[in-house]
């Protein structure tokens, strides 16, 4: 069995790729943004503007993570989806609300808690984006829960387009820091109304009682995400708490967004992948779901060489990015995005258990990850600085991943195909040692990693990773896409 070559992995593949190439436009949107930012705003505006952004996303992130996989995993389960995406919307709005007014009520002390005075009138504006947010996630969840992943990729690329458009033209409009924060509002109320467009009406209506376990479900996955965006999140705070200037957060964030490309595959794959195993497992298809669990943890392996290719060339690629004044975030970028792998295996693997109805082990795998984390940004930061605490992420991030992984084991008996993790290892080490010793002078930085990636593919094929069905299957279907043309 592999994801091509069933009609279940095959609609698996092809919704995460449709979803996943419209999060890539926010890498994408997000260089000609944050390129443009650093040079208006400076290391200095730029983190002041990177520490409201980050504590927003945070309180974002918590409550979409009470109701994203709950609701992913109860509309997929179910063909009468309207009562359980109405009871979520409405509770979506009043918790991004109640969030809202907490910001405005904590954000005098933060802001001097953190020596920034300015701080507390962004976090104040950039509050007006919980509630926007929190309900545009909650539209889209329920449309990839139905399988609407058309639906779900339109609304995100809508989110992205609209955000680089605004903040760019809002900022050149001579509203600095304030300006990129109202774009940044102006791109969740976008994503709010395309997928309510998709949707349908009827979602703010007071929806008939529906019993299924929303609140433990909620409750457990909500611990399990604060405990990954926390920890995800403590290295920047504890880095300007524990003695770096703006300048130093500034940098280091420029690193974190260049990090990104693998979470947002991460997001994209286990939502889908959560959505399918929860069909499956409500047809009582265990053996199938196993089948592709296995399968969604071999994909994660081929991260592994993206990572390298890109942990080779970081100093070239943030200086073309950001400019001279930002090269320091090269060696942290070589270090984060071995973390951000780490993080899609780690993230998958709580998502199996979440779709095989014990969301509580999702907790047990990311508590610790935050006391861990805690203890060595305390140790490293003072002594190493950044460099200390991307290390202490690296390493808490990788053995996180490793325990969730003999989770799912001990769980399925499900475990990422050796030969697979061997051979990724073989290409990243190949691929990483040329992207680091291969020089490229500017722009030509992306042509090498383009030119890294397809060789990375080609050397897959020639070792023998791909099997013959997934091979076949690929052929078959550049083969239909190829019909329409010849003429007969």
């Amino acid at each position: 069995m592999s994801l091509l070559t069933t009609t279940v992995g095959r609609r698996l593949m092809d919704g995460t790729a449709r979803i996943f190439l419209a999060e890539m436009l926010f890498p994408l949107t997000a260089l000609i943004t944050t390129g443009y930012l650093t040079r208006q705003l400076g290391p200095q505006g730029y983190g002041l503007l990177a520490l409201t952004l980050t504590t927003i996303i945070w309180i974002e992130s918590a409550i979409s993570s009470f109701f994203t996989k709950a609701t992913i995993k109860f509309v997929g389960e179910t063909d009468n989806w309207k009562p359980v995406g109405a009871m979520v919307i409405r509770l979506s709005l009043k918790m991004g609300v109640a969030a809202m007014v907490l910001v405005w009520m904590v954000a005098g002390p933060l802001s001097a808690l953190l020596k920034e005075p300015d701080l507390a009138f962004y976090l104040r504006l950039c509050a007006l984006d919980i509630p926007l947010l929190c309900v545009g996630q909650s539209y889209r969840n329920v449309l990839i829960g139905m399988g609407n992943y058309r639906a779900g990729a339109v609304a995100r690329a809508g989110r992205w387009l609209f955000r680089m458009g605004l903040v760019v033209g809002l900022v050149q409009a001579g509203f600095s820091i304030t300006g990129a924060l109202l774009g940044v509002i102006g791109s969740s109320l976008a994503e709010l109304l395309l997928s309510r467009w998709y949707l349908g009406e009827g979602m703010f209506v007071k929806p008939a009682p529906v019993s299924f376990p929303m609140q433990r479900y909620g409750a457990l996955l909500f611990l399990s995400s604060i405990c990954l965006i926390v920890f995800n999140g403590m290295d920047l705070f504890l880095l300007k708490i524990l003695g770096g200037t703006a300048t130093q957060a500034g940098i280091y964030s420029a690193a974190q967004s260049l990090s990104l490309l693998p979470g947002l595959f991460s997001w994209t794959f286990s939502s889908l992948l959560l959505a399918t195993l929860s069909r499956q497992l409500a047809d009582r298809q265990l053996d199938q779901a196993r089948e592709l669990a296995r399968d969604g943890m071999r994909v994660t392996m081929f991260l592994i060489p993206v990572a390298a290719i890109i942990a080779g060339a970081a100093p070239e690629i943030v200086q073309i990015v950001f400019g001279a004044a930002f090269l320091p975030a090269g060696p942290l970028l070589a270090l984060l995005i071995v973390g951000a792998v780490s993080n899609v295996m780690l993230m998958v693997s709580i998502t199996i258990m979440t779709a095989a109805g014990l969301p509580a082990r999702t907790v047990m795998f990311t508590a610790p990850l935050v006391l861990l984390g805690l203890v060595g940004h305390l140790v490293l930061i003072p002594r190493l600085g950044q460099q200390g605490a991307a290390l202490v992420t690296v390493a808490v991030s990788s053995l996180g991943a490793l325990a969730a992984g003999a989770g799912v084991y001990a769980l399925w008996t499900v475990w990422p195909p050796v030969g697979t993790v061997i051979r990724s290892l073989a290409v990243g080490l190949v691929v990483g040692t040329v992207s680091l010793w291969w020089p490229t002078p500017g722009v030509l930085v992306f042509a090498k990693l383009v030119l890294l990636g397809i060789i990375s593919v080609v050397g897959y094929w020639w070792i023998g990773e791909f099997r013959h069905r997934e091979i076949a299957a690929v052929r078959s279907f550049l083969g239909r896409k190829a019909q329409p043309a010849q003429v007969g």
